[in-house]
């Protein structure tokens, strides 16, 4: 076996030999010892170049990773799960209103409540080897990284689900080398410090999904779900899911809405289908992974998923603009305020440095918009909607002007209606809860809430907030005390002040403080005001929370019904009139009751502080006399016929000089409405005497009962209409003499003078003995009483009468002097018989004369031009026949005979006759064409005197003479002096 072996062997090498000593062979063997070679060379040269290629890689990745910090697991952790959520707000009673403003809207949700089709979805599409890669796929980065080098227009992508998150929450969008090493590394390290659950539920949660169908930019799967398809992420049907999986790779491509900018609502058919192409798309990747059946794959491609787009609704900030504005203006302050005091900022130095607010006030509108919290209003949702419905529908605004305005997109220069807008607000007096308001006619044509961010004059409704309830908390004054309502001409450092009530000729005279504030008369509270501010008393305006009080406020004597430098908000007005409601304690008002971070911790609770204003006695005086203002004579008493509900109702209104706004506020023990008129231009009128226009006070009064009466309608609970104020124990009626506010005295009492009304006794009450009143004649000129003269003639006299004494006279007018006979002129309700003590400075000269005429049987004559006029005397054939006081009806009615007229003057001067003017007998009856009747006896009557010669007195000095007696004629004198007459019901006297 080994022989044959040996010769098999010999005999190949024999051939092999053989075939080596052929030249074909001999060029094989040198070939294939080059390439072999060269294969030596080549992989040893491609060793070298990639150990070489390795190690440069590594030093650039290095490099471009060698400023990232070295982050612990709490940091990652904490800056992953840092999510952008939009935050929300609440009616009270945790009613969900809305989402604030925002760049992108987010709603946080858990992977429990995410359908399971979403998550197969993103892992066929986005994420094949997510439950198995270590945050990176290395194929994946080298095709991205030679798809960058070679420029191909197809990218595929290389970043797993873990890479995107890193990319979303920790680094940014940058397109660069250095952004995606870090992004590698980082990758790789969350995965150490996060399971694959974590992962899914945080880039569920931070992705970007287009647009809802109001047109916002939304994130996270709740959202999308939500923006999308109305419904929860858990609800989420097979094609729903592809379709919204499919979103993130082109958001604005795929959504299916317009955005905001366009004003929401779905794209057309031809916009739409790319989206739904990619949908189908990402169905397709889901049955290749296997994450669905054929048949699944089948129906979610042929489903109509369009029908499921939700229909486009307003959002929050359209359906409810005042008051999400409101809302989140406010929620900027609080949060400005807790992250400078997180800062260690001084409280002073926060609200007077500018800057340092400004700072603040931006970091807290990032805060309020992406902290994803939850802020709780106290607005009710039902009284909010039903107000507002009750002031949109009001028909009496006024009339609606035009203003040139420049558009602020154009630049050019366009006409806006510039209609009377309203602001009206609503609180609840022991809390300061807003409960609602009215920001205004349309959010569109004008953004400024007139509720709250509305600063204007205040008109009359300041006179008791300034003047009556510090006057009667300084013990100056109480509810029925005299005060002065006479003209007065001060200078008023270079310039002369001499203001006038709304009816610019009526003085009143002396009249009870509870009076002058329900007729709202200008006169008494400046002369009021003037004796107490001294004492500071805009010091209550700024317990009250006036915060734009200026210096000027302070000391101007304007302020005191109102003429304040900047003004005041519907806000404020209304907070400080329920202070009277409260017992004197001012409350703040407020709208943001808490703020609750994204896992319900409470953040920011809202605390009440009381702040000490008035007494509680103060308190209940005012509210007393405010009671006045809607009863008859008041400037409001047209509430109460407006009104469906009785309650304890305490208002006041007020106008401000020309018309340019008009204010009601009002209160009962539990709630305070406050209202206002006006035009953005303050220099346009409300109203035009003579125009026909309905007087701003009218309006205002019927708005104001529109609203209570909603509000009572709709939530009686809250009104409470059935409650009343409770009057405290220091609160007293005490008797006093009603011209003077003293201690009733036997004089005064016999005078018929004795008042009684609330006091405080705590600070005042009337013990000092009366010395006012002193017997006095007196006589009427031009409607004024003045004390006689020894000429004037004793049938004009009143004797017996009650005058008042010098230095009465002096106390009452006090430094800014007056008419002392306008004290007690006859529109007064001390007419019946006092007088000033005054004398009129007579002339000496005879009055002017009047023309006379007849008018049917009557005689009458023009008035004398002469001021010092006190009545007139008719003579018949030159005998005095009657004597007519000053002020009666210039007529009386004559028989036949010639008649003329002289004036009167107080010394008893006589005036020139006047024309004489000559009755004729009338014509004697025909007699009777038949025989009288023999049988009867002649019908005989006297002839019937003529007039003024009652019982044969021919014109003596009683005054009796033609008239019934002196007081009916004193009374006669009474009316039509000089236009003074009261103000008609729904007037305000504030202009």
């Amino acid at each position: 076996m080994n022989k044959k072996r040996k010769n098999r062997i010999d005999l190949i090498e024999e051939k092999f030999e053989a075939l080596k000593n052929k030249g074909w062979a001999k060029g094989v063997r040198i070939t294939s010892g080059v390439v072999w070679n060269l294969f030596l060379l080549f992989l040893i040269f491609g060793l070298t170049l990639g150990v070489f290629a390795t190690s440069v890689g590594a030093g650039y990745f290095a490099s471009l990773v060698a400023k990232e910090p070295l982050r612990s697991k709490t940091e990652m952790r904490n800056a992953i799960f840092n999510y952008e959520e939009t935050s929300e707000i609440y009616f009270s009673n945790d009613i969900y209103l809305g989402k604030v403003n925002s760049d992108i809207e987010r709603k946080l949700t858990t992977l429990k409540d995410v359908s399971p089709f979403v998550i197969d979805a993103v892992l066929a599409t986005e994420d094949e080897y997510f439950e198995t890669h270590n945050g990176i796929v290395p194929k994946a980065i080298f095709r991205g990284l030679f798809q960058d080098v070679t420029n191909s227009s197809s990218q595929t992508g290389g970043s797993t689900l873990t890479q995107q998150l890193i990319k979303n929450q920790i680094l940014t969008n940058e397109v660069s080398y250095e952004r995606k090493a870090k992004e590698i590394l980082l990758a790789m390290r969350i995965e150490h410090f996060m399971d694959k659950e974590e992962i899914m539920e945080a880039y569920l949660n931070i992705i970007p999904y287009g647009r809802n169908a109001m047109g916002q930019n939304i994130a996270g799967i709740e959202t999308a779900a939500e923006g999308i398809f109305g419904i929860p992420a858990k609800n989420l049907n097979l094609p729903q899911a592809a379709y919204i999986a499919g979103i993130p790779q082109a958001p604005f491509a795929y959504t299916p809405f317009l955005s905001s900018y366009y004003g929401g609502g779905k794209k057309n058919e031809k916009n739409i289908k790319p989206g739904i192409d990619r949908m189908k798309t990402v169905l397709f990747r889901m049955k290749e992974t296997g994450y669905i059946t054929e048949k699944q794959y089948e129906e979610a491609i042929n489903y109509d998923i369009t029908k499921d787009f939700r229909e486009k609704t307003l959002r929050a900030t359209e359906r409810y603009p005042y008051l999400t504005q409101e809302i989140q203006e406010r929620t900027k302050d609080i949060f400005a305020e807790m992250l400078a005091k997180k800062d260690g900022i001084d409280p002073e130095r926060f609200e007077e440095d500018d800057k340092v607010k400004g700072k603040y006030k931006i970091l807290a509108e990032r805060e309020m918009r992406t902290g994803g919290y939850r802020i709780y209003s106290t607005i009710d949702k039902t009284l909010y909607d039903e107000m507002n419905k009750v002031a949109e529908e009001f028909e009496y605004y006024g009339f609606t002007y035009t203003r040139e305005e420049k558009d602020l997109s154009t630049g050019e220069v366009v006409l806006k209606d510039d209609p009377v807008q309203v602001g009206a607000i609503m609180l609840e007096n022991n809390t300061g809860r807003i409960l609602s308001f009215v920001g205004g006619r349309d959010h569109q044509l004008m953004a400024l809430n007139h509720a709250t961010q509305a600063f204007r004059q205040n008109g009359s409704s300041m006179k008791p907030l300034l003047v009556y309830a510090p006057a009667i908390e300084y013990g100056v004054i109480g509810a029925g005390s005299p005060v002065v309502d006479v003209k007065f001409d001060i200078k008023v450092g270079n310039d002369d002040w001499s203001p006038s009530n709304y009816y610019a000729d009526l003085e009143n005279g002396i009249i009870p403080a509870r009076k002058a504030l329900s007729e709202s008369l200008n006169l008494p509270t400046a002369r009021l005001y003037n004796e107490i501010i001294d004492k500071r008393p805009a010091e209550f305006l700024k317990k009250m929370n006036f915060t734009k009080l200026h210096a000027e406020d302070y000391v101007n004597y304007s302020t005191s019904y109102g003429g304040m430098k900047i003004g005041v908000s519907v806000e404020e007005n209304t907070n400080a009139f329920a202070t009277f409601a409260n017992g004197g304690k001012f409350i703040k008002s407020y709208i943001i009751d808490r703020i609750e971070d994204m896992n319900g911790n409470i953040v920011y609770q809202h605390e009440v502080k009381p702040v000490d204003v008035f007494s509680p006695e103060t308190a209940y005086i005012i509210t007393d006399m405010l009671r006045d203002v809607v009863k008859p004579g008041g400037t409001g008493q047209q509430v109460p016929g407006f009104m469906n509900f009785n309650t304890d109702l305490a208002a006041k209104t007020g106008t401000t000089n020309g018309y340019g706004d008009a204010w009601l506020v009002g209160y009962n023990p539990n709630v305070s409405l406050g209202l206002w008129f006006g035009y953005k231009d303050h220099t346009r009128k409300l109203y035009t005497r003579g125009t026909g226009q309905m007087h701003p006070t009218t309006r205002t009064t019927m708005l104001f009962s529109r609203l209570l009466n909603k509000a009572n309608e709709v939530k009686p609970d809250i009104i409470g209409a059935g409650d009343s104020f409770k009057q405290p124990e220091g609160v007293v009626s005490k008797p006093f003499c009603a011209i003077s506010g003293l201690a009733p005295s036997e004089a005064c009492s016999n005078a018929g003078l004795i008042r009684s009304d609330l006091f405080n006794s705590k600070v005042m009450l009337p013990t000092e003995p009366d010395d006012s009143i002193i017997d006095a004649s007196y006589v009427s000129v031009k409607g004024s009483r003045y004390m006689s003269l020894p000429s004037t003639p004793s049938e004009f006299i009143v004797a017996g009468g009650t005058g008042v004494s010098q230095s009465y006279i002096d106390r009452m007018l006090g430094s800014w002097g007056g008419d002392a006979s306008k004290l007690f002129p006859s529109s007064s309700i001390f007419s019946s018989g006092v007088v000033s003590g005054a004398e009129f400075p007579a002339d000496d000269v005879a009055p002017a004369g009047v023309s006379a005429s007849i008018e049917g049987s009557n005689l009458v004559w023009t008035e004398s031009s002469s001021n010092d006029i006190i009545g007139y005397y008719v003579f018949q054939n030159n005998t005095k026949i009657a004597t007519v006081f000053d002020g009666s009806a210039n007529s009386i009615s004559v028989g036949p005979g010639t008649y003329h007229v002289k004036a009167v003057d107080i010394t008893g001067l006589l005036s020139e006759a006047s024309n004489s003017i000559t009755v004729e007998s009338p014509e004697p009856p025909e007699p009777p064409a038949t025989e009288p009747d023999e049988d009867k006896e002649d019908d005989k009557t006297e002839p019937t005197p003529p007039p003024g010669n009652d019982e044969g007195d021919d014109g003596d000095e009683t005054g009796n003479n033609g008239n019934s007696d002196n007081k009916g004629n004193k009374g006669n004198g009474n009316n039509g002096n000089n236009g003074n007459k009261k103000p008609p019901s729904g007037n305000d006297d504030d202009d």
